[in-house]
Order: structure tokens, then sequence, then C-alpha cells
């Protein structure tokens, strides 16, 4: 893969961005030498202080190491995780952990408690998140939470109606740090929508265990996933 001039600017960002593509890609396998200073500026059409600042940005995400004396050498194919990438995983799952404990609960209070106009109310939620499957990541996460909130509104229990409501704002920031950690709008088109349509099913049926083993089984599956990465 040849190399190619880069465009005026920003020159930083492009040498590194068509470095990494080169080491990501294996065009330049694990133990490499990669071409020196002088060569690469040359190919990139970009002046060594660029091609230097691109190198320290691969080091720095630990794709290559300058080896006192011998050269740059290509000591991974694949960037580390950041710190912050980290944490905002580890965030979501947290956020996730509390979520199962108030929602199964809730899902199954819902199903023993629910009326009519609770029905109603979720079955709107569920058409409205399928609505917003074609929306923005925001959108999809704000119909998501309505339909999960007329879920703990159908258990009719004003305390666990509350908390949910303070838990909102953590938990509508987590799903949107999971949805792009995941990248689940491309993976999962559909989302679980048929998860969630099995949620309101069973909650229409009056089945509290049923109701709180299907949305248990869901969340724990979205947990894995993020856990996995």
């Amino acid at each position: 893969m040849p190399l190619g001039a880069l465009r005026p600017t920003p020159l930083v960002e492009q040498a590194t961005d068509r470095l990494r593509e080169q080491i990501v890609g294996e065009e330049w396998p694990v133990g490499t030498k990669l071409p020196g200073e002088t060569s690469l500026a040359q190919m990139l059409g970009v002046g060594r202080s660029t091609v230097r600042e691109a190198l320290r940005a691969l080091a720095g995400a630990g794709l290559v190491q300058a080896r006192q004396g011998s050269g740059v050498f290509v000591i991974a194919t694949k960037p580390k995780e950041d710190w912050s990438t980290r944490l905002r995983r580890a965030a979501v799952a947290d956020v996730y952990e509390v979520r199962m404990v108030m929602e199964v609960e809730a899902a199954q209070l819902a199903a023993l408690r629910r009326t009519e106009e609770d029905l109603t109310a979720m079955k709107s939620a569920l058409a409205g998140r399928r609505s917003a499957l074609s929306g923005s990541n925001a959108e999809f996460v704000d119909a998501d939470i309505a339909l999960h909130a007329a879920v703990v509104a159908s258990a009719h229990n004003p305390v666990l109606t509350a908390l949910f409501t303070e838990f909102v704002p953590a938990l509508r920031q987590g799903l949107i740090d999971l949805v792009e950690l995941l990248d689940l709008r491309t993976k999962e088109p559909d989302h679980s929508d048929a998860g969630h349509a099995a949620l309101v099913d069973t909650i229409a049926e009056g089945d509290a265990e049923a109701a709180g083993r299907t949305l248990r089984e869901e969340l724990r599956r979205t947990l894995a996933q993020l856990q996995s990465v």
C-alpha cells in the first residue's frame, strides 16, 4: 500500500492516520523497522517535525517503539485502550448493574399491578422506540428510556418511580456511551426490539416471573457485550 502525499492540513493528524493504517492493516507487521524520518517525510510530503510528532502519537498508542541507535519498530497492530475509554466503559457497566437491580424488580411488580392505561402507555412507548431507530443516538436513547420509564411507572411504587427519575440523567449518558462504545446501532439495527416487545407482552399477561426474567436476560446480554470489549 503506497503511502502517498498528504493534503495541506492538519498534517500531524493525517500523518498519524496514514502510518496507523499501514500498521493496523499489517502492511508493516510487528517487528518491522519503520523507514527513517527523512524517508517517511518524503513519502508523505511533509516535514520531519510532522513525522516526529506522528511517531510520538503512535508510540503513545502502543503501536511503535523507538530503540536507541536502532530506529522505530512496530510492537503491536492494535492500539492500546486509553485510560478515558477504560473509565467510560467501567462507568457504563456500573450504571447497568444498578439499573438491573432496580428495573427487574419494577418489571415484576408491573406485571402484577399494571392497568389498561399502563399497557397503552407501554405500547405507545414501544412504538416510539421503534420509530426512533432511524434517529440519532440521543433520540433513540431517549425513546428507550421512555419505554423503561413506562414499565417502572406501571409498578405503582412512588419510591421506585422517584428513584428511577433521579437515576435517569446517569442512565441516559450511560446508554449513549454504551451505544457508541459497542457501535450497537450498526451491529444491531433493531437493537433488541424483540426483547423489549417480549417484556411488554409478559407484563400484559401478568406473568411477573417471565417479565423479570425477560428484562434480566436482556440487560445481562448487553452487559456481557460491554464487559467483553
